[in-house]
């Protein structure tokens, strides 16, 4: 059968979640999550599936590729399709390609970490590395330390304190309280947790977000961050202590995070809460 790609419509997001979660195993590189697909229902469902492409083959799901930005494809594929060269070469084309409505033309990236094949095809079609990032896994068997922050699993009552928290943890965020209530309205919200940690004189200084991909799976945090106030006094491992042990709760078989290489502050402070880096990956790039 041929391979198909497609748009999904709204209603069939919740299905391409699960089929992602389902692609999600302990001992595959980090790949795109169903947790990506939640944090990025804050733009709306109509949206969010305008930027999401499937390839299928007799009806069959067999890769995922998320437009992040307006340059940027971050790809997952079916671990039992790593090795399928048909898809690769339809992938890769369809990258390549700009009428095909996959990526635009000029500067553009893919992120493709799992696929032996995929990598083989994209690498062949002439692009070359890009942006470096270092996959980190914290195993979830055995105890989880004492986070040592007050902690609050974010509801409505909190949303606003939640959004001003990420803006100050993020130069470039935009996060909204509207973006909050659409995100926390969507059906992947029920997998996930918000969690604000505070310091000894109540102020809320970090956030993070953990998604679920059921039990024995790996569970992702995405995003974490610390008021730029209040850097510099562990909070930072202290709240991606508390995100790890809230996935160990929700019966994650680890915890997983892709922080930028370039960002020594990040890969130290989720080393430091006992996360241990993977060989660094780059995004594959091509230029104008």
């Amino acid at each position: 059968m041929a391979i198909i790609l497609k748009t999904p419509r709204p209603p069939e997001l919740p299905e391409v979640a699960r089929t992602l979660g389902a692609w999600q195993l302990d001992w595959l590189p980090v790949q795109l999550h169903p947790g990506d697909l939640g944090w990025a229902w804050q733009i709306g469902a109509r949206n969010l599936a305008a930027r999401l492409r499937v390839w299928a083959r007799d009806g069959k799901m067999l890769a995922v590729g998320f437009q992040d930005g307006a340059s940027l494809l971050r790809v997952a594929i079916d671990p039992e399709a790593s090795l399928d060269a048909e898809l690769a070469a339809r992938i890769a084309a369809d990258a390549a390609d700009p009428k095909r409505g996959v990526l635009p033309a000029g500067e553009a990236s893919v992120e493709a970490r799992v696929g032996e094949a995929l990598r083989q095809s994209i690498k062949e079609a002439g692009w070359t590395p890009g942006e470096l990032w270092t996959p980190l896994v914290r195993e979830l068997g055995q105890p989880v330390e004492d986070p040592g922050l007050r902690l609050e699993v974010v509801g409505p009552n909190l949303a606003q304190t939640r959004v001003e928290v990420q803006n100050a943890s993020f130069g470039t965020s935009r996060f909204t309280l509207d973006r909050w209530h659409t995100m926390a309205a969507g059906p992947l919200y029920a997998q996930a947790r918000r969690l604000l940690a505070y310091d000894a004189a109540g102020r809320a200084v970090a956030t993070a977000t953990v998604w679920s991909s059921g039990p024995g799976s790996p569970g992702l945090i995405e995003p974490m961050g610390v008021h730029r106030a209040h850097r510099g006094h562990g909070h930072g491992r202290a709240i991606t202590l508390a995100a790890a042990l809230c996935l160990q709760q929700l019966g994650s078989s680890t915890a997983v995070v892709c922080a930028e290489s370039a960002n020594k502050g990040a890969t130290a402070t989720y080393t430091a809460a006992g996360f241990k880096p993977f060989p660094v990956v780059a995004d594959f790039h091509r230029g104008l």
